[in-house]
Order: structure tokens, then C-alpha cells, then sequence
């Protein structure tokens, strides 16, 4: 997925200007979300909740917001440190249908001041903390930590929460114990973990989570997978039913 842009069924993504790249556990993650968010608001999941307000923290090309603003009546927020992808995500939200429903914010999270509190936060924050950096400044704001760190993120989250709100992360798996660690040390609530595996033949490599903030008892998460390619190297059914709104040729 490097191409200079991503057609989707409803819109499409430029990424030309743009460190962080479409992926395909990225479509994942914000079909996941959106199917979340539409369970939770019909009263099929445990909050009954009412998206009004959602917050995007790091939105890059504005995939997340797009693919949620696609299937949820919300106002989104999308914000976005990096000058150059502030704009292409802005580039990409005006030239889709659902355009008047997100705002793109060119602030840094950390000392941004926002005028409300959010029913969703969502993030796909940066991956490699700590490891081997890329020689250009753009790709080290969008894969490592330095900039936002894990608990930089969540401190933002529980700022800007809506009390009973949900917040959605996607993480590599190997930052699965520090996330779950983070989460309990901030009186955070992890409700759904979802293991992601490119195959049903590798190693799990990401990991999606739905939680809230809490002031009741700790309760265990509920758990569950998904393969995005099976034995016949095709799409899984479980990644069929989620991108079919969004993949083209699904």
C-alpha cells in the first residue's frame, strides 16, 4: 500500500505528503472501531453509548476519522502535530461527502486546549519507542514515541474523555504487558482486547483495544482474534465482514 493514494468505496486517501502510509492493520483497526462505536450506540454492547463528539489524536492522512465518519452521525475532531499531514488530511477530509462532519487540528495534543470533552478518542499512536530511528525527521514523528509516549497519550485521554466514554488504540503486540500496565497504574479500564495476526500460519503482531475510564473495580477484558489472510492466502471471512464497507473489491 505505498501508492501515492488508497480508493476506498466512499472516499479516497492521498498519502503523498504524508510519513505514515496506508496499511492494512490500520483499515483494520478503523473498521474494528466503527463497528464498535455502531454496537455500543444500538445498545448491543454494555454502554449504550451516545457518540456526539470524537477525538482522532494523531489522524496522519485522516484514515480513522474517514472510515468512521463513513458509518457514525458524529463531529470528529482530528488532530495532527506534523504541518504536512495536517494537511493532507485535510486535503483528503474536503474532498469526501461526509467533509462537514470533521476538523482537522494542526496542534501538538500535549498543549492543545480543546473548548469540550469527547465520547470517543482513538488513536493509532507511534509504534517503535526506543528502537532504531529513520534518517528522516517525518517518519520518526510518525513510527516512534519520543514525540508522544504511551502515557502522554493516555494522560491526553483522560483529559479529554467524556466520563463512561471509550477510547481505541491500536498498539504493536509486543507493547501488550506496558499497555495493560499503563492502563491500571492511570484507573483505566480495558474492556475488549483484540489480537491481530497477518496470517493464521504467524506470530500475533498487533493488538486493538477498546476501554474507558473507571472509578469501579478491576474487571478482566474480553478477548479475541483475528487473521487477516487464511491457509489459501486469501482475505478471512472476519476480515471480509469488517472491510466490505470500505475495501473496493469486497
Amino acid at each position: 500500500m505505498s501508492n501515492s493514494f488508497f480508493r476506498f468505496k466512499q472516499f479516497i486517501i492521498r498519502q503523498d505528503k504524508c510519513a505514515m502510509k496506508v496499511t492494512t492493520d490500520a483499515c483494520l483497526f478503523g473498521a474494528w472501531l466503527a463497528e464498535k462505536v455502531r454496537s455500543q450506540e444500538s445498545g448491543v454492547g454494555s454502554q449504550n453509548l451516545k457518540v456526539g463528539n470524537v477525538l482522532d489524536i494523531g489522524t496522519g492522512t485522516g484514515l480513522l476519522s474517514l472510515m468512521l465518519a463513513q458509518n457514525c452521525d458524529a463531529n470528529i475532531d482530528a488532530i495532527e502535530i506534523d504541518d504536512q499531514a495536517a494537511a493532507q488530511a485535510t486535503e483528503n477530509e474536503e474532498a469526501c461527502s461526509f467533509r462537514n462532519s470533521i476538523q482537522v487540528i494542526n496542534a501538538d495534543i500535549r498543549d492543545h486546549h480543546f473548548e469540550k470533552k469527547y465520547d470517543v478518542i482513538i488513536s493509532n499512536p507511534p509504534f517503535y519507542e526506543n528502537e532504531l530511528k529513520s534518517v528522516s525527521s517525518k517518519k520518526n514523528i510518525a513510527h516512534h514515541g519520543e514525540n508522544l509516549s504511551l502515557q502522554d497519550l493516555l494522560t491526553a485521554i483522560k483529559q479529554n474523555l467524556n466520563p463512561g466514554g471509550l477510547f481505541f488504540l491500536l498498539l504493536p503486540f509486543k507493547r501488550d504487558e506496558e499497555i495493560r500496565s499503563l492502563v491500571y497504574q492511570n484507573k483505566m479500564q480495558l474492556k475488549q482486547i483484540t489480537l491481530v495476526r497477518q496470517s493464521v500460519h504467524h506470530n500475533f503482531f498487533r493488538i486493538m483495544i477498546m476501554g474507558t475510564i473507571t472509578e469501579e473495580g478491576y474487571s478482566e477484558a474480553e478477548f479475541d482474534e483475528i487473521s487477516i489472510w487464511d491457509e489459501h492466502q486469501q482475505y478471512t471471512e472476519e476480515f471480509v465482514q469488517l472491510l466490505k464497507d470500505y475495501y473496493l473489491y469486497l
